[in-house]
């Protein structure tokens, strides 16, 4: 009896045990509990959301980049197709899957042979890829890049994409999807104010797209990147398409997709079922843009440079600021550069074009910086009169040149005595060299600025150059305080450290011929939808008003008049009688006195002096003003003025036709006859006129150039002109 009894001591030892295994399971279950209240209570919403995404994917649906019109509404940049091959890996090329290397008694038919013939892969091509497809299948479960489909060949022609779909059957696992690809149907024409566009950059992506921003809030991520960017987008690189990329771009769409275990697509009642809505936003295409620009007087002016190797020429409306025209030479293709044209393309266009030493990538409309010559003393001359000086009838004598104590600055011609509307019309160096003693630098440089002179104008297309319109600060800070005369004459006369830009000198120009109105120059007249209703429109706009008494604008005016129309003037031989055009011509040294080259065409290239002529029209009530520079060219009377005579007669010829063609229509009584033709013809867009390297030459353009007189090399055309003044810079003969 005694041996079925348990010892106290026994009992004890159990319970304690006992409740320390409770107190271990209590623990357990409190933290099983716990987690499992954390995970259904607290976060039951954070995790019923990644298991709905792991069934639910929201795919992107793209956008439609917005269409580039002119003026006259035809069309300049819109988006055509690109037909890109993409193949699968593993259904490209079973044989290279691990699991098919592992049974080598089983054979199965690679489609890789075919599909390379179709696309005419050579050896080295065809090497590459089988490689490519082998790395992908090291691997082939499921979600492998053995499975993901790799891009082979972009942009192909229709006829190979005609055969493979014809042969789809014996290409398995290649397939030939359609992408938008920008299209500018002008070609090289406008191209560096249109631009062109690119795949986005690291470098910028990782603005929009920083390292952890997957991890915000879908809020955070719009604030952040409200265009939307993801790798691989084809976004503006250069000119409009860069500085209007966010009305043009638009915006995605997405679209709700059921998927199973594979990541494959199901679709049926009972996906559709599994979707909440909204289901699906539509993609908002891009907006539309009508320029300012005139494509037929843009094609004018480009067949106008035709006969010349580098150059600008900038067409403003005087009125309002307006482009009508922009054009720098030499120019390119910007189709050659469009993003999804295919890499291998654009990687050698875009490489050309880096190592030509015309730099044709460079617009010099606003961009390259130039000595204006003399098309800057008109603003020399109203210096003196604001300060009163001068009096405009006071006489100087040119005797061809002028000593400084050891330097002579000359003249090109010995005009006697001139007075001020003398000097501007035959362009005597003399006269405003002894303008500027009594002048002073400080007073020219505050007209200079006045006018827009040496400052960035804000047109926001490409990188813009501001130039430079030197003080006495300028030169001290230069030259730590041994300030020279000789700067000052040479500041004059638009030489020395003075630089502007063909935009610059344009609006300046403009300026002289509204009463000194400057404006901001307009590029982008309306923000469009697709079937043309106007969004946003843009008003020109006042940068700065010339505090310039009228008389004494009215008095350079005349100067200006007497440049083209009297028997003196510099541009009197090339002047054209049925137009009325006041201007200034400029010939420009570029500082090249020493080239510093063996080659006797570069030394006889670079020696060439920079060739201008500013002016606008009608001289009394002025419409447009031109400028007009031919790089190197030589004379601005011989060289540039005859090109801008051409641009303005070809402008007064389109404002004549469509005032004419207005007239007509406002005129003519609507016929019940016509009502049908009418409604069948509205809405459409004016046909555009054929690109200028498509077309015969016509009766207005100059003659070709001759292909043996032009170098076959040319230097950096945007080299910043030498600061060192030149001593003895030439007016025009």
């Amino acid at each position: 009896m005694s041996n079925l009894l348990v010892p106290r001591t026994d009992v004890s030892e159990f319970r304690k045990r006992y409740r320390w295994l409770a107190l271990v399971a209590f623990i357990a279950f409190s933290i099983v509990l716990g987690r499992l209240f954390q995970l259904q209570v607290l976060r039951g919403a954070d995790y019923a959301q990644i298991a709905h995404e792991n069934v639910i994917r929201r795919v992107t649906l793209p956008t439609t980049r917005g269409i580039v019109r002119d003026s006259q509404g035809r069309v300049l940049a819109s988006n055509r197709s690109s037909f890109n091959v993409l193949l699968v890996p593993g259904r490209v090329m079973p044989s290279a899957r691990p699991s098919r290397r592992s049974r080598p008694g089983v054979e199965e038919h690679d489609s890789f042979t075919r599909i390379a013939d179709t696309l005419r892969l050579n050896p080295d091509e065809r090497q590459r890829l089988a490689t490519r497809i082998r790395d992908a299948c090291i691997t082939d479960e499921d979600r492998s890049p053995c499975w993901r489909p790799i891009l082979v060949r972009e942009d192909l022609s229709r006829d190979i994409v005609a055969e493979i779909k014809q042969h789809a059957a014996e290409m398995t696992g290649a397939s030939v999807v359609s992408q938008p690809v920008r299209y500018y149907p002008y070609k090289n024409q406008a191209a560096h104010l249109l631009g062109y566009t690119s795949e986005i950059d690291a470098e910028t992506l990782a603005k929009y797209r920083p390292p952890g921003s997957d991890q915000l809030s879908s809020e955070e991520r719009q604030k952040l990147n409200p265009l939307g960017y993801e790798p691989g987008d084809i976004v503006g690189a250069t000119g409009v398409e860069r500085s209007w990329e966010s009305y043009l771009r638009g915006q995605r769409g997405w679209e709700k997709r059921v998927v199973d275990a594979r990541g494959r697509y199901r679709t049926g009642p009972e996906a559709d079922r599994l979707l909440d809505a909204p289901s699906r936003q539509e993609p908002l295409p891009g907006r539309d843009l009508r320029l300012t620009i005139d494509m037929e007087l843009e094609q004018s002016v480009q067949r106008a440079m035709r006969a010349h190797v580098s150059g600008a020429i900038v067409v403003v409306d005087v009125r309002t600021g307006r482009l009508l025209a922009l054009y720098s030479k030499p120019d390119f293709d910007p189709n050659d550069l469009a993003g999804g044209s295919g890499k291998d393309r654009i990687r050698e266009a875009f490489g050309k074009l880096a190592t030509d030493p015309l730099r044709p990538m460079l617009d010099k409309t606003m961009s390259g910086v130039f000595h204006p010559g003399s098309t800057f003393k008109p603003f020399s001359a109203l210096a003196a009169l604001e300060d009163k000086i001068l009096s405009p009838f006071d006489k100087e004598r040119c005797d061809g040149y002028l000593s400084f104590g050891r330097r002579i600055f000359r003249c090109a011609h010995v005009h006697g005595r001139v007075d001020m509307r003398e000097a501007l019309a035959e362009s005597c160096n003399i006269y405003f060299y002894k303008l500027a003693e009594s002048v002073g630098m400080d007073r020219i440089a505050r007209i200079a600025t006045e006018f827009g002179l040496g400052q960035k104008t804000g047109i926001g297309v490409n990188p813009e150059a501001a130039g430079r319109i030197p003080t006495r600060s300028w030169y001290a800070l230069r030259y730590k305080g041994q300030f020279r005369i000789g700067f000052t004459l040479n500041t004059s006369i638009g030489q020395g450290a003075t630089t502007v830009t063909p935009l610059q000198l344009a609006l300046a120009y403009a300026a002289l011929g509204n009463g000194g109105t400057v404006f901001s120059p307009q590029l982008v007249r309306a923000v469009e939808t697709s079937d043309g209703s106007v969004v946003q429109d843009f008003p020109p706009r006042v940068r700065q008003k010339a505090k310039i008494a009228p008389e004494n604008l009215a008095r350079i005016s005349d100067a200006l008049y007497a440049v083209v129309n009297e028997d003196k003037g510099t541009a009197y031989p090339v002047r054209d009688r049925t137009l009325e055009v006041a201007g200034k011509t400029g010939t420009a040294q570029t500082g090249y006195v020493n080239p510093g080259t063996d080659d006797p065409k570069k030394a006889w290239y670079l020696s060439r002096d920079h060739a201008w002529f500013a002016a606008y029209s009608p001289a009394k009530a002025p419409e447009i003003a031109v400028v007009v520079l031919v790089e190197h060219g030589g004379s601005g009377p011989t060289v540039a003025a005859p090109i801008a005579m051409q641009v303005i007669k070809e402008y007064h010829r389109l404002a004549a036709a469509r005032a004419s063609k207005l007239a007509g229509s406002n005129a003519k009584k609507p016929d019940p006859k016509d009502a049908k033709d009418s409604k069948d013809s509205a809405g459409k867009r004016p046909p555009a006129p054929q690109p200028a390297g498509d077309s015969d030459p016509s009766p207005r353009d100059p003659p070709p150039p001759d292909p043996n007189g032009l170098p076959s090399w040319l230097s950096d055309p945007n080299d910043e002109p030498a600061s060192e003044p030149v001593d003895e810079p030439r007016d025009e003969p």
